[in-house]
Formats: C-alpha cells, structure tokens, sequence
C-alpha cells in the first residue's frame, strides 16, 4: 500500500488568480494587439513592395499616388495608420481589412493587358507577396508576443 505525502496546492490557487487576471476584456485588447502587429507588418512590407510611377517633368504627373494608397493617402506609419483602423471579429476570428482604393491597384497587383491589347504587363504582387511572408512569420510573431504578455501577466 502506497503512502501518500501532503500536498500544496498553494501553488495552484496562486495560478487560479493570476489566470483570473486575464479575463475577456484582457484577452480581447490581447487579440486585437495581435491583429493590428500582423496588420502593420503586412502593410509595411506592402507600401516598401509597391511601385512608384516615374513620370518625365513637364507631364504634370506624380508617382507614388498607389503607394500613398495603402494609407488612404495619410503621411503615417503603417503602425499608427493601422491603429486607426477598425477590428472586425467574425465569431472567433479578429480581422483588419487593408485596402488600396487606387482604382488600379488591382492591375499593377496581378497585371493587365497592354493598351492596344497585343502584350501583357506582369503583376507585380506587392500585396499577395507580402501575404505568403507574413502567413509564413506569423507563428513566430504570435509566441513572442504571447510570451511577453504572459510575462508581464506573471511577473506583477
């Protein structure tokens, strides 16, 4: 017959209140943290991956109006343009729409025929890559900043 030893569950009680801590409001600003850090990322990566027009003087045009476009034309940074955005959630999921509203973003994004209709001009992707890189990031972004939460959560 075993013998059986005490027991501290002093410990655990301590646990029990610290997790209490983190209660839904907590876990919600948590999650919403996470979406804007994954959001200001992408937009950042995307902005450096667009293209500027180059434009001969004279012609009365600029370039850098599709760059612009990813902040609604704020001279911001991608962290406090993102800030200002709105976080969706969708039953468990938290998201951050990112749009450019250049009407042709999308033909610079994935390419259009040329003028006269004979050639192709490529896309340059700027968005879809920087999507695969941050998809491909996002695990290792998260448990950082997941471990520096509950660092802080543990350590008052």
């Amino acid at each position: 017959m075993a013998k059986w030893g005490r027991v501290d569950y002093r410990q655990f009680q301590e646990l029990q209140k610290r997790m209490e801590k983190m209660q839904e409001v907590a876990k919600k600003e948590f999650f919403e943290a996470c979406v804007k850090e994954l959001a200001a990322r992408l937009l950042a990566k995307v902005i450096k991956r667009t293209p500027v027009g180059q434009y001969p003087n004279g012609t009365g045009k600029n370039g850098g109006t599709l760059r612009r476009g990813w902040t609604g034309g704020k001279r911001s940074s991608a962290v406090s343009f993102v800030d200002s955005m709105q976080i969706g959630k969708m039953g468990t999921t938290y998201q951050i729409e990112i749009v450019n509203p250049v009407e042709y973003s999308s033909y610079v994004e994935f390419g259009h025929r040329t003028r006269n209709h004979k050639g192709w001009v490529p896309g340059r992707f700027m968005l879809t890559i920087s999507e695969q890189e941050i998809d491909a990031q996002k695990e290792k972004i998260l448990e950082k900043k997941l471990t520096k939460y509950l660092g802080e959560l543990f350590n008052d």
